[in-house]
């Protein structure tokens, strides 16, 4: 029930998505519980905060590290009984930051909730082409998007005819380094963990060849098939069994981009890797990267990546849940592969 003062509404019900505890190993949709509140919906005066309604919510793997209680990360872990946050697509309603103002469209990070006061408004980010799908902005036009295209371009600088591979590579990230692989004139080829998903790489993003690795019971043979030269540049999502064949199969001065270990999330102890030798032998660059320490170039980005948008270059294929009630169950599935494409969830609130 929202409480108003003559037109304007000061407080609205708010329904958001609530950590009930810290998990370890793989999360399960009763970690969390939908619950009611309220929220105010001006800003404080004086806090350089904005007031938004949530519109789209985005799902993304590193999630599962903020519902651990871990030590020495990157990024704080979720406090338990207060709503999770991530990155998504919102309306500001009020602002007293002199940057955004009322009916701006934004994204970046947010709570898992109708409404949210975003007080860390630096990774903020005012929408500037709406002749897209919002929804984009949490993936090929926001931090997915700028994933691919700081570890593709950015980090190793790749050449025409170089030999790409991708794992999980019809997800948010991975279905755009193929396109861009293409585009740029190299060979790639996609890992994924299903045979529907084999064809999306093949049949819509254009991958030369893709694989199921579930089907593939010695992965050291299927590269040498697919790669029987060797692999110039490994975009790693995966880890673990997939990383450690893919060090058996590398060409010399070959780099790997570390952008996720999706295979690991889940176990409480972590897969061991034992070709690591292969790295000096073949005189490898392997770094890994934390996307938000590169977002000054999001400007260069937009102006790369919006043409091809629009002259349909390059495509994205997104899974879009409905309703917040959903968001628990479409975070859940991205550990298990249920998602086709970018999982993020559309708020629909009134």
């Amino acid at each position: 029930m929202a409480e108003a003062t003559g037109s304007a509404i000061e407080e609205a019900s708010n329904m958001k998505v609530i950590l009930k505890h810290h998990v370890s190993g793989s999360p399960q949709e009763t970690d969390m519980h939908l619950t009611a509140g309220t929220i105010k919906l001006k800003a404080p005066t004086g806090s350089n905060a904005v007031v938004v309604k949530n519109l789209f919510l985005s799902c993304d793997p590193y999630m599962i590290f903020k519902m651990m209680k871990l030590e020495r990360h990157y990024s704080d872990s979720y406090t338990p009984g207060l709503p999770i946050t991530g990155y998504g697509v919102a309306k500001v309603l009020d602002s007293a930051n002199p940057d955004f103002k009322k009916d701006d469209l934004v994204w970046g990070m947010t709570g898992w909730e109708e409404y949210s006061l975003i007080t860390e408004t630096n990774h903020l980010f005012k929408i500037q082409h709406t002749d897209v799908p919002l929804s984009y902005y949490c993936g090929i036009l926001g931090m997915p998007g700028m994933t691919a295209y700081i570890g593709f371009y950015e980090l190793f600088s790749p050449k025409k005819g170089e030999y790409i591979f991708v794992s999980a590579a019809s997800g948010a990230v991975g279905q755009l380094v193929g396109q861009f692989a293409k585009l740029h004139g190299c060979y790639v080829v996609g890992s994924a963990g299903s045979n529907e998903k084999v064809d999306l790489l093949k049949n819509k993003f254009g991958f030369d060849e893709a694989f199921n690795y579930k089907e593939e019971p010695d992965l050291n043979a299927t590269l040498k098939r697919f790669f029987p030269e060797g692999i110039d540049i490994y975009f790693d999502n995966v880890g673990g069994k997939i990383l450690d064949a893919v060090l058996l199969n590398l060409r010399v001065h070959a780099r790997i981009a570390v952008c996720g270990m999706i295979s690991q999330y889940n176990l409480e102890q972590p897969e061991g890797v034992h070709n690591l030798m292969s790295i000096v032998m073949k005189q490898v660059r392997m770094q890994g990267y934390l996307v938000f320490e590169y977002y000054h170039l999001y400007p260069k980005y937009l102006e790369m990546i919006m043409p091809m948008i629009r002259d349909g270059k390059v495509v994205y294929v997104e899974d879009i849940a409905d309703g917040l009630e959903t968001a628990p169950a479409a975070l859940v599935g991205l550990f298990s592969g249920r998602n086709i494409g970018k999982q993020l969830v559309e708020v629909n609130c009134l």
